[in-house]
């Protein structure tokens, strides 16, 4: 009996050994696809498929909005580029509030020439007069979004770019009175970098034309830093006055944009070449005293109370910046991993936690520089 059971367990256990060998292995990560492939380019110190379906996921996924252009430069090479259907290297993106980057630099390069000073209130006519509490402004708490001036950033920027105020936006910005004491409170302003396309406006021409002020302007952008920076294909908006829309209207294809976020990530040099003094844009990237994930027109990777601006602090270095525009803009600069994201398309508010984290996720491909 005993020796029946020695040969019959076996054969009683021989089903389920059947079962356990028809179990399919557990799947591994998806293929990525041959556009996301393609578009990797040379040496990238990450592993391409990896790569590859991070991209993929900024592309293919619902839920991070529309991306139509995604740039990776590391080193000062691109590494990987990637259009969606309808644009390619040629097209001119709006950058929306990724301007606020470029007026940062414009100001600085004003005060490097001393027409401006940082720490003096700037030529704003209507502050000027006695006993006006704005003349205490200064140009730095304009540059950080401290002024205490009054503005709603749920509606200004709509009445100054397409109502009521789009002849004369910085007319509507400056009349705003103050609602706290100037340096006290961070407010991020749209109003406030249309202020500063009106002040660099007044450094460069005395003129109130709005033909000598745009052309001036343009001028001075043109040959003091896009030529220079060899940004060639930067569009600047102007309103009716002759000022710059400073605060949403320029317009560059995605490479122009990855240059602007090298310009800012080498510390204002091109080629071993300073176009603007390199403790510039170390102020710029310095955290503001009311807010330490913000600089000077700039978004910085510190923790800070607005969810839907926040970078990636405690997932990416800390010296990591942002430009950021309205509807998914990102101009992303890395230092510590000599890395430069850009990224340009479509995505509402509801999208945007779900877009940030894949793009933390490609910047955590990338090892950073160890001190």
């Amino acid at each position: 009996m005993k020796r029946r059971l020695l040969h019959i367990l076996p054969l009683l256990a021989l089903p389920s050994l059947m079962a356990c060998g028809s179990n399919p292995a557990p799947a591994g990560p998806a293929p990525p696809s041959e556009a996301s492939l393609s578009a990797i380019s040379g040496e990238t110190v990450v592993d391409h498929d990896d790569l590859a379906r991070t991209i993929d996921s900024l592309f293919d996924e619902e839920n991070v909005g529309e991306t139509r252009a995604l740039l990776v430069m590391r080193g000062g090479r691109i590494i990987a580029a990637r259009y969606g259907e309808g644009y390619d290297s040629g097209t001119r993106f709006l950058g929306w509030s990724l301007s606020k980057c470029m007026t940062g630099i414009t100001i600085g390069l004003l005060v490097s020439d001393g027409r401006l000073r940082r720490d003096e209130s700037p030529p704003v006519p209507a502050w000027q007069r006695s006993g006006d509490a704005r003349g205490e402004i200064t140009l730095r708490q304009l540059l950080q979004m401290r002024s205490g001036l009054r503005h709603e950033e749920e509606t200004d920027p709509a009445r100054m770019l397409f109502l009521d105020r789009r002849d004369n936006m910085a007319r509507f910005a400056e009349a705003q009175p103050l609602e706290s004491e100037p340096g006290r409170t961070f407010e991020y302003s749209s109003g406030t970098s249309i202020i500063l396309s009106d002040i660099a406006a007044r450094a460069l021409t005395q003129s109130s034309d709005p033909v000598r002020r745009r052309k001036a302007v343009s001028k001075y952008l043109r040959t003091r830093l896009l030529d220079p920076a060899g940004m060639t294909s930067f569009v600047t908006e102007f309103d009716a006055a002759g000022t710059m829309i400073g605060s949403d209207m320029i317009h560059a294809n995605a490479r122009d944009w990855a240059r602007l976020g090298e310009f800012l990530r080498n510390g204002g040099s091109v080629k071993g070449v300073q176009i603007i003094p390199r403790r510039w844009i170390e102020f710029m990237l310095a955290p503001s005293p009311r807010n330490p994930g913000y600089g000077a027109q700039i978004w910085l990777n510190r923790p800070q109370s607005d969810e839907q601006i926040r970078l990636f602090p405690g997932k990416a270095p800390e010296s990591l910046f942002g430009c950021i525009g309205q509807l998914g803009q990102y101009v992303i600069g890395s230092p510590a991993q000599k890395l430069t994201v850009v990224r340009l398309g479509h995505t509402l508010d509801s999208e945007r936690p779900a877009l940030r984290s894949r793009l933390g996720d490609l910047i955590a491909l990338f090892p950073a520089r160890q001190r």
